[in-house]
């Protein structure tokens, strides 16, 4: 194994760490943002809603393995931000609640972490398939 390869199986394993890690204290922040709601099934609907962006981007590592170096690196770079980036907003709203519309975070993030890894990820793919084309032709 090169050091190249060890270094990104050390990159893979801290993204599916933070994956796991921001996962977890999402749906945490989200429970006890919602501790006084008493519609369990809304905070059921809210806590999958939550955790689905970091579900897709585990799922999208399963076939990453056969992608690009530079795709895959980019799908892990983007889990590592995706979590860290999630936790934040969360424990900021958690520390700093907002009055008015108290779930307004816990609803806009996983979209826009949807958007952010689709337009991540296919950016990576169009550039490695461009430079692998250029190598070849």
């Amino acid at each position: 194994m090169t050091r190249a390869d060890r270094g990104f199986v050390g990159l893979r394993t801290a993204a599916l760490i933070g994956l796991l890690v921001g996962a977890v204290g999402s749906v945490g922040l989200l429970l006890r943002a919602t501790s006084r709601n008493p519609s369990l099934l809304l905070v059921v609907l809210l806590a999958i809603w939550v955790a689905s962006p970091f579900v897709l981007l585990l799922l999208a590592s399963i076939p990453a393995k056969r992608w690009s170096m530079l795709t895959r690196a980019a799908l892990n770079g983007l889990m590592l931000v995706v979590a860290l980036g999630s936790l934040a907003i969360y424990v900021a709203d958690a520390l700093w609640p907002r009055g008015a519309q108290g779930a307004f975070f816990f609803i806009i993030v996983p979209p826009v972490a949807w958007v952010s890894s689709a337009i991540v990820v296919s950016v990576a793919a169009i550039i490695s398939r461009r430079r692998d084309a250029g190598e070849t032709g």
